[in-house]
């Protein structure tokens, strides 16, 4: 590389630094010392190597560049600056109320595709990208996602390294700060680049080892990256914390602090200079993508009282919608054979992918997916989406629009054990961001409701049963989101009682065999947990003023819990049955009955309100 250059990219990156020396001084918090380790780094992406149109953040051809390092927000918006993106005055508005640049980066800025800032998350986002560019789009962007060398030690970073090796991605590049320090102390492997790069190699990755410092390298390293077939890349760069200015430059004690003297520190730096403005390379050309085919969708038909599990309704709605509609994808965590996934996998095997029993990558590919435009359905056991729970957080807080799936919920599974039961995935779903929680209880009532998830925007999800229960709903009935089913009510009702899913089922049972004894009760199909049908829980709340919830989940967070949360100030009474004995190994109709929630227990708590 000419000198010229060199001197070019070294003034690129001192700019870097003092931006993020001035915006976390501005703030007065923030993480400049992490931003200015990998300046050089982030100069020579950005000056050399970035492909992307910031006056069209959405064009196909655009590079995608990942800070995983969220905590080094500074320095990204730093960047902007250079590219022209922001202006000097929206850089020192950094983390003030109202600003668009946020602590660690949201996509409230256009060109952010996604929330990062837990630790793990962005490789593994990125990798969706990277698969969804190389199996779906078949467009020639590279995904360059910028890591911390504390971060490696997440588990999430090794499902991403195995799953790109796996997948051969050569169109994503991980860029490693290897700056020794992490928040309290020196990193697991401190300076040593190799020990990352066997691992790195383990997993199938091409790795490169260069000074973080030197712009020289780290643009051969970069035109490497580009250049390698069938293999992703690792840029392992040594790099010093805090680089540039003595009294933080590799010190502990200086993580996620502004600099103590930040005007000395910009002088360190060469001083305030005329911002030098970057031409970023746009794009290549690419024809922009076809319309997504669509076509008239045709739902499997299930008849009235026959047996069919939720499941399996599942996995047959999703292959007809995708067959209506080419922007349904459908991922898997090696269970597709149980949640029925497998319909899906048949029918469309180009538009179908495998994760193997990695619940973190799953969820995080499907985050990245969605960034390219695409529907991602994600189906795994209710227990096991447990696992990705940060995950699940952190694609509301990106604003993404995912449909999850857990089968093989509730006590009513069976022999298999309380380890593999969903008990807790209500309230964790529930208490997500803008969620959409959804249980339905036949199978014409699952088939609609994953045609409604398509266009649901956030995070929503859908809890199915592991057994075959009654169809009761004919294939041409609707159910809207936010609404309920009420199935038996009457003047004379004693109490409502509200159930979901499999114990839709016991509480019609139940309320059949009380009308025997001239006891009446109403019965509510409450399919939709989150948003709830409000106005309908309250009028039953004001007419009998007994209400029995009934769910096949923990009594903490989940069905009864929203229900009261509904009808609380109407003071109506709420009796709450639901599991609350560790399960061991029965058959389902023995885990209803000892759980206490099957159609015996439901008659015998409103024979105790008379």
């Amino acid at each position: 590389m000419p000198e010229r250059d060199l001197r070019y990219l070294a003034d690129l990156a001192a700019q870097l630094r003092v931006d993020a020396v001035r915006a976390s001084s501005a703030a007065g918090s923030g993480h400049p010392t992490s931003s200015m380790s990998a300046a050089d780094l982030m100069a020579v992406l950005l000056a050399c190597h970035l492909r992307y149109d910031f006056d069209d953040p959405h064009a196909p051809g655009n590079d995608h560049l990942i800070f995983s390092k969220g905590h080094a927000s500074p320095l990204l918006y730093a960047l902007y600056k250079a590219a022209g993106a922001i202006s000097d005055e929206e850089l020192l508005s950094f983390r003030k109320h109202g600003s668009r640049l946020e602590g660690h980066p949201t996509p409230r800025l256009p060109w952010v595709d996604v929330a990062t800032g837990s630790l793990g998350q962005g490789l593994p986002v990125g990798v969706g990208v990277a698969m969804a560019g190389r199996r779906l789009d078949r467009v020639p962007y590279h995904v360059w996602v910028l890591c911390g060398d504390s971060e490696l030690a997440e588990g999430s970073i090794w499902e991403a390294a195995e799953q790109a090796g796996y997948e051969g991605l050569a169109n994503l590049t991980a860029i490693v700060d290897v700056n020794r320090l992490g928040q309290r102390g020196p990193t697991r492997h401190g300076w040593d680049t190799g020990a990352y790069a066997r691992r790195m190699c383990a997993f199938g990755w091409h790795t490169v080892e260069i000074d973080g410092h030197d712009p020289g390298q780290i643009d051969y390293a970069l035109s490497d990256a580009r250049n390698v077939r069938r293999r992703p890349t690792a840029i392992l760069a040594r790099t010093r914390k805090g680089e540039g200015v003595s009294a933080v430059e590799d010190r502990e004690g200086a993580h996620g602090k502004p600099l103590a003297d930040a005007e000395q520190a910009i002088e360190e730096l060469g001083g305030l200079r005329e911002t030098i403005r970057v031409q970023v390379n746009p794009p290549e050309p690419v024809k922009e993508p076809d319309g997504v085919p669509h076509s008239p969708l045709k739902l499997p038909v299930f008849e009235l009282g026959d047996d069919v599990a939720t499941r399996s309704a599942f996995g047959e709605a999703l292959a007809a919608l995708g067959s209506a509609r080419g922007d349904v994808v459908a991922l898997d965590g090696e269970v597709a054979d149980s949640t029925k996934a497998q319909a899906f996998a048949d029918a469309h095997p180009d538009r179908f992918f495998e994760f193997f029993i990695a619940e973190q990558q799953m969820v995080a590919a499907a985050v990245g997916m969605q960034v390219r435009g695409w529907v991602p359905f994600a189906a795994t056991f209710a227990a096991f989406l447990t696992r990705a729970a940060d995950f699940i957080r952190m694609a509301a807080v990106s604003r993404a629009d995912v449909r999850l799936v857990g089968s093989h919920s509730g006590v009513e599974i069976g022999q298999d054990g309380p380890s593999q039961m969903g008990l807790e995935d209500l309230s964790m779903m529930r208490a997500v961001y803008g969620s959409t929680v959804l249980y339905p209880c036949d199978a014409n009532q699952t088939a609609k409701l994953v045609t409604a998830m398509a266009d649901r925007p956030g995070v929503s999800y859908l809890r199915t049963t592991r057994g075959a229960t009654p169809v009761i709903y004919d294939a041409d009935e609707d159910f809207p989101i936010g609404r309920c089913r009420v199935l038996r009510a009457s003047p004379d009702d004693l109490a409502t009682i509200v159930a979901a899913g499999v114990t839709v089922h016991e509480a019609l049972a139940a309320a059949g065999e009380l009308a025997e004894e001239g006891i009446r009760v109403g019965v509510i199909d409450l399919y939709s947990v989150k948003p709830l049908d409000i106005e309908a829980l309250r009028a039953a709340a004001t007419t009998t003023g007994n209400l029995i919830t009934v769910e096949d989940h923990w009594p903490e967070g989940g069905l009864g819990e929203a229900v009261l949360s509904a009808v609380a100030d109407l003071g109506p009474r709420v009796i709450k049955l639901a599991v609350r004995q560790m399960p061991g190994s029965a058959t389902p109709r023995e885990q209803l009955r000892d759980a206490g929630i099957d159609r015996t227990a439901i008659r015998d708590a409103v024979k105790r309100l008379r």
